[in-house]
């Protein structure tokens, strides 16, 4: 394998880690009556619609179909991908939760 394949391959293994990362926090989402969206627009206002988003969106289950999602492996996939932003916003979701007993 030479240098060009080498990096191609690692760039795309980070792809799809990366879209993993969306996918967990989509259903994070879903599995607390949030939207994604929403959720998503609050840490990166300027940003437009993300194509990843909708896909991990698409591919998420109704919550009394997924398995529990603990907060902190959320937020550790989140610092793994540097989304310290999305995180913010994560956590500040997690303490409203708590406020209200949903947590």
């Amino acid at each position: 394998m030479n240098q060009k394949e080498l990096e191609e391959k690692i760039i795309q293994n980070y792809q799809g880690e990366e879209k993993m990362m969306i996918l967990v926090f989509a259903q994070w989402c879903v599995n607390h009556d949030l939207n994604p969206e929403e959720i998503y627009l609050r840490a990166y206002p300027g940003q437009a619609k993300n194509q990843a988003l909708q896909e991990a969106i698409e591919l998420t289950v109704p919550k009394e179909e997924a398995g529990d999602l603990p907060d902190q492996t959320l937020l550790g996939v989140l610092s793994m991908f540097g989304n310290d932003d999305l995180a913010f916003v994560v956590m500040e979701e997690m303490e409203e939760m708590k406020k209200d007993g949903k947590a």
